[in-house]
């Protein structure tokens, strides 16, 4: 079972304001290079790659995002591959039961490797079962990497102190409503992170939960999460109706003209709807994950859970661009 992070930020990326002038001249296609010079340049384009990614790793966020989409697309990969082969494996099946039911009760059915799915078959089944274990290895990765997600969670809930104080003084107007959402998202937060870190360091031995312990805190684990996301995405359509009622005065403010005024909106709505997007994908998602046999198929898990990575990754390799 995988957690999204708690506090992902989406750098917005607004389309271009229209230009009041007359529109540029369409610029005239570039001749493609030739391919001698495609394979020149192959080295310092894998240079430049390189590097970008290093940058995408260089924090525990970056890190826990990469490996968010590495881990749910191979999952994603090895189902669709297994999907693939299972016509062929059905073929085989229904044939040696054909050449089984043709022959006499006394008889003796010897199978060789003739009568199994061709090799591609079997090669496809191995690139499956390798990408299943990076897969598992890296849920497991990001399960210890969250280990210390406690320690900023109490630092969430020290602003939330020092924000409640500030409120009581005067000094600070943030929505009640807002404020009591953040109060109940720590929360939920705090509750799912103790269960995950428990079950975990007990299913390495380090704590002495039992099996059915471990067992219990992980669906509770995920029934929290599933609390937090629920609220998010309440909040999420809160902030819309909030953002959609302010007056002219309060879009207008610090001396911002139309324009600005107008890409605040279309960057705002950029990143609304991708959060939107990333936790409406969670939430069916944690359901599954909350109930003892499950709700979905490994593709849609594979599936659902690829789409907050993509989300996420991009915004990283924006945000990291030189």
């Amino acid at each position: 079972m995988s957690a999204t992070e708690l506090a992902t930020a989406d750098l917005p990326s607004g389309e271009p304001i229209p230009s009041s002038g007359p529109p540029a001249p369409a610029p005239s296609p570039k001749p493609l290079p030739p391919l001698r010079d495609l394979f020149a340049a192959a080295p310092s384009n894998a240079d430049a790659f390189l590097a970008h990614l290093q940058r995408c790793l260089q924090t525990p966020s970056g890190i826990d995002t990469t490996l968010l989409l590495v881990c749910y697309a191979s999952r994603l990969s090895a189902s669709v591959l297994e999907a693939l082969t299972r016509p062929a494996i059905r073929r085989s099946a229904d044939r040696l039961l054909a050449i089984a039911a043709s022959l006499p009760p006394s008889a003796t059915l010897v199978f060789t490797a003739k009568a199994l799915p061709g090799g591609g078959v079997a090669a496809i089944l191995g690139v499956a079962k390798r990408l299943r274990a990076l897969s598992a290895l890296l849920s497991d990765a990001r399960t210890f990497l969250r280990l210390w997600g406690l320690l900023n969670m109490y630092f969430w809930a020290r602003r939330l102190v020092l924000g409640s104080r500030k409120e009581e003084e005067g000094k600070d107007k943030e929505d009640k409503v807002e404020r009591a959402i953040s109060w109940v998202q720590m929360s939920t937060c705090v509750v799912f992170q103790a269960l995950e870190n428990g079950a975990y360091l007990s299913s390495k031995g380090v704590l002495g939960w039992s099996a059915s312990a471990q067992r219990r805190a992980g669906l509770w684990s995920a029934r929290f999460w599933a609390a937090f996301v629920g609220v998010e995405v309440g909040r999420l359509f809160y902030e819309s109706h909030r953002r959609g009622r302010r007056s002219r005065e309060e879009k207008f403010a610090g001396g911002k003209s139309a324009a600005q005024v107008q890409r605040d909106e279309i960057e705002w709505a950029d990143a609304w709807k991708k959060s939107v997007a990333r936790n409406l994908a969670w939430a069916p998602l944690t359901v599954h994950w909350s109930v003892e046999q499950g709700m979905l198929g490994e593709m849609a898990v594979g599936a659902l859970a690829t789409i907050p990575g993509v989300i996420q990754m991009r915004d990283l390799w924006r945000r990291t661009a030189e």
